[in-house]
């Protein structure tokens, strides 16, 4: 007998996205090809799947903010902080989380999201994060290198958020990123390779840093820089354009390159 569809049931088949704002229909119109045409006219985006159709190969980490409790645990990070809020019928203990999604390549967004249980918590840290994505600045800001490649940042920036005040500095190719592994994350997701970075104040609140790191990083853009100065330093701002390549064109370079090697 054929199995009877049920209304909870897990089988149940996705509908289809209907974009409810502007910026959704003029996707699914084909208006829009690029997250940057959204982000260089400063529209919000409202809907999450905006995101996921533009940044198909979106990466996404969760950061840990948290610290657990215990006789045998007490002290190991985690990804969840546990907070209370005192009333008069006692504790109400709530989840809070951050998260990070970028491409590696210019683009960046940081969510974050607290509710009674872990799983809706998470969840709404990662729609948080798709909906703040923002562009990087990029490029080689370092006196010591001046490659000509937008490995590290054009240069050096700050940020502050309560007592925590943290300072991102460009830094030769090959360096790596000297800096607090959960900021490192934030940077590895950005596309930034190589960067120095100083840190005051209370460091172990680890939500602080995060977000003193994100306000350091939305500097980069909002920062105005000369014309004279974009060549210098190899600044690029988002994603690297990617060049269509013809089908003939690919071929006729490939041959090429098998006579060169039976040569």
């Amino acid at each position: 007998m054929a199995r009877r569809k049920n209304k909870n049931s897990r089988y149940r088949e996705q509908s289809e996205w209907t974009p409810k704002t502007d910026i959704g229909k003029k996707l699914m119109k084909g208006e829009i090809k690029k997250i940057g045409e959204i982000l260089d006219q400063g529209n919000i985006i409202l809907e999450t799947e905006i995101v996921d159709r533009l940044l198909p190969d979106l990466e996404k980490d969760l950061l840990l903010v948290g610290q657990s409790k215990g006789k045998f645990g007490g002290g190991k990070r985690r990804v969840f902080k546990q907070i209370q809020k005192k009333t008069k019928e006692g504790n109400k203990p709530r989840f809070a989380t951050t998260a990070v999604v970028g491409n590696k390549d210019g683009i960046l967004g940081i969510g974050y999201g607290k509710s009674k249980e872990t799983v809706p918590a998470r969840d709404k840290a990662f729609r948080n994060a798709k909906l703040n994505v923002f562009k990087l600045r990029r490029g080689c800001g370092s006196w010591e290198c001046m490659c000509g490649e937008p490995h590290s940042i054009p240069f050096s920036v700050e940020g502050k958020t309560g007592s925590v005040k943290i300072k991102l500095i460009p830094a030769p190719k090959g360096t790596g990123l000297c800096i607090e592994k959960e900021c490192a994350k934030i940077l590895e997701l950005g596309g930034i390779k190589d960067v120095w970075a100083t840190t005051k104040g209370q460091t172990r609140t680890k939500i602080n840093l995060v977000s003193a790191c994100e306000k350091a990083l939305r500097k980069l853009v909002n920062t105005k820089i000369q014309p004279k100065h974009i060549e210098r330093l190899s600044i690029l701002e988002g994603e690297h354009e990617k060049k269509e390549v013809n089908k003939e064109e690919s071929e006729e370079n490939e041959k090429e390159v098998k006579k060169e090697n039976k040569k």
